[in-house]
């Protein structure tokens, strides 16, 4: 019979992994400093210290590129919320507790060096920006109510939705990077994308133990994440006009999810060739065959047909 254990048992007998993974991220990971990857020289000043205010010709940035980096800035700029989402699942203690704080830190050098890149190269409307920050900040984050069904595995669901997550996010910075047209800005989204691949790889690892300590607990919160994914930016402000931009240009759309994203992890895991479930768990990965299918068949040609509709009005238009 499968063990079923509660999340502090989980978190308790995952402790000697974390602890290792903490090692190898610390041993690979590079100290950067945000203040040398942003060209300071083309800074000016705004109104308040004599200076002109911003104006859309300021901008050397592609519609899709001022989408993709507003994006990514306002996603990064929500690191408080996840903080929590974090901090509340895992453990403040020991190897937990180390990491839970690293990240953070880690973390936050992003949205210094992407809202100082764009200020200083009036790249996007800043006082756009400040306010959208605003309200995205103030609306915060929270895992989906999905993934708060089952009492108890917040750690199981939290590791499950990081893997992918962070990987989704490299993915988004590496990609966004081909629309800037600017080295300074290219440099940038690399630099960030090394971080998020480091990330990734300690909560893949994590992860990946969890489905050794508890298989079926640990694929049915693999399989919940995966059927109710949403990136993290979902409810900011113009989500909604940015993501379709960016899905249409290639930047994040569904087939570089499952294929660059979902489907990688799973094998990592070897989720698939698996035989240490029991009922619930094959119950579980059977759901995840069938959604995985129809991500495939149905839901991509879909968006792929009407993506190419729309591209071939834009041309015709041109």
């Amino acid at each position: 019979m499968a063990r079923v254990l509660t999340q502090l048992e989980i978190l308790t007998e995952l402790e000697p992994v974390a602890g290792q993974a903490l090692d190898r991220h610390l041993s690979m990971a590079k100290d950067w400093h945000p203040h040398d990857y942003v060209p300071w020289d083309e800074g000016r000043n705004f109104p308040l210290l004599g200076g002109i205010d911003w104006e859309p010709e300021q901008s050397q940035l592609s519609e899709v590129a001022k989408a993709a980096l507003v994006t990514n800035l306002l996603t990064e700029d929500n690191l408080p919320s996840y903080h929590r989402e974090i901090a509340e699942n895992f453990s403040r203690d020991g190897a937990w507790g180390t990491w839970v704080g690293r990240w953070t830190a880690e973390e936050a050098r992003h949205s210094i060096v992407l809202r100082d890149y764009l200020v200083v190269t009036r790249g996007v409307d800043p006082v756009a920006l400040e306010n959208d920050r605003m309200v995205h900040m103030t609306n915060g984050f929270a895992a989906p109510v999905e993934a708060r069904i089952l009492d108890d595995t917040g750690f199981l669901h939290s590791v499950a939705y990081v893997s992918f997550q962070e990987l989704a996010t490299r993915i988004s910075h590496r990609n966004t990077a081909q629309f800037c047209d600017d080295p300074v800005a290219d440099r940038i989204m690399h630099r960030l994308a090394l971080d998020e691949n480091l990330h990734m790889i300690f909560y893949r690892t994590l992860c990946g133990a969890a489905l050794d300590l508890v298989p079926d607990q640990a694929v049915q919160a693999i399989d919940l994440i995966i059927e109710n994914f949403r990136m993290p930016g979902m409810g900011m402000p113009n989500f909604r006009r940015n993501g379709v931009l960016m899905a249409k240009h290639g930047v994040y759309d569904l087939r570089i999810h499952l294929e660059e994203v979902l489907q990688p992890v799973l094998r990592q895991w070897n989720l698939f060739e698996r035989n240490d479930f029991g009922p619930l768990g094959e119950q579980a990965r059977d759901r995840l065959v069938v959604f995985l299918e129809n991500l495939e068949k149905v839901q991509i040609p879909r968006f792929e047909e009407q993506r190419d509709r729309a591209l071939a009005r834009e041309r015709a238009r041109v």
